[in-house]
């Protein structure tokens, strides 16, 4: 008997228990993956969105899919360094394995179990909200985008990082989808002990989009694109859009 394809809904769950399983190991193995670059990506976006918008004094900053929380760490110290006072951070995530942990290492933040499609924040309530290495998670982006768009105030930024699908064929893209397909999931297997979420990972970046159709979205959704970099030969892409002003 053939199984029955899975609704959304039920990929959804399937998706967050997975990222309950390696909420433990989860922090060292990003670090080992990318060999600690990925912090340098962070910052980078944390930086260019406070550059666009311009404020010295935030009410609110909201991290999506926060997983446990190492981008808010960034958000505080790169304000920090900025002089840009801060209000409240909050972190948002379905994964309460995730939150645990999110919990007992960054204690300047709220944090509510929640999704991107559903986010539970009044409208525009933030200035900035962040999702990094989570929106390919996130079954319905329209919504997910939607709801960005509803919770931030006038101008204000969502700053995206992710693991885009390569359009290209070159040997640089065959270097990375080597890597990205062959090497990531035996090394993040080992680090979690769990082969196939890592295994999930390139999976879900070859199913994905380009960063040409994630800004096409973003545009769609209300935003306007003002900044798009790649990093390490097109491994990892960051997004900074502003919410469109209609009059």
């Amino acid at each position: 008997m053939e199984q029955k394809d899975m609704t959304i809904d039920e990929k959804q769950q399937k998706i967050i228990g997975m990222f309950n399983d390696i909420a433990p190991t989860y922090d060292l193995a990003n670090r080992v993956l990318s060999f600690g670059i990925d912090r340098e990506w962070r910052k980078k976006g944390c930086d260019k969105a406070f550059e666009i918008l311009g404020l010295d004094k935030i009410s609110q900053i909201a991290d999506v899919a926060c997983g446990t929380g190492d981008l808010l760490l960034y958000w505080k110290e790169r304000a920090e360094k900025k002089s840009i006072k801060v209000d409240s951070f909050v972190g948002i995530d379905p994964s309460c394995g995730m939150l645990e942990i999110a919990k007992e290492k960054v204690k300047f933040a709220k944090f509510i179990e929640g999704e991107a499609q559903a986010m539970p924040l009044d409208d525009e309530s933030c200035e900035i909200v962040s999702i990094s290495y989570g929106i390919r998670n996130v079954m319905d982006r329209k919504k997910a985008f939607s709801e960005f768009n509803r919770v931030l105030k006038k101008n204000g930024m969502v700053v995206i990082l992710e693991f885009t699908k390569q359009d290209k064929t070159s040997i640089v893209s065959k270097i990375v989808n080597f890597y990205m397909k062959k090497i990531l999931p035996v090394i993040g297997g080992f680090v979690s002990k769990n082969y196939d979420a890592y295994k999930y990972l390139p999976d879900s970046i070859e199913g994905f989009l380009t960063t040409k159709m994630l800004e096409d979205e973003l545009k769609a959704s209300g935003f306007e694109i003002k900044y798009t970099k790649s990093f390490s030969l097109g491994i990892s892409t960051l997004l900074v859009a502003q919410k469109s002003v209609r009059e």
